[in-house]
């Protein structure tokens, strides 16, 4: 039987990567409406936000996760 394909370690993170990304900017669109409009309160907003910094740091992390230290 074959085995089905896998991905690499980092291949998963480029895909995770991405989707973190799309999230993000999907919230700052999101945010940007609802402030244009003037319709979103504004505990909505600020949890939002904090949903957009806290997806800021994991594509922060995964990036340095995916980039090598080079030591000069």
């Amino acid at each position: 039987m074959t085995e089905p394909p896998t991905m690499s370690h980092e291949e998963v993170l480029r895909v995770k990567l991405d989707l973190l990304r799309r999230e993000h900017r999907d919230l700052d669109a999101a945010i940007a409406a609802l402030d244009r409009e003037g319709r979103g309160d504004a505990l909505t907003i600020r949890r939002l936000k904090k949903r957009k910094l806290v997806l800021k740091d994991e594509i922060v992390r995964l990036e340095d996760e995916l980039t090598p230290d080079i030591i000069a």
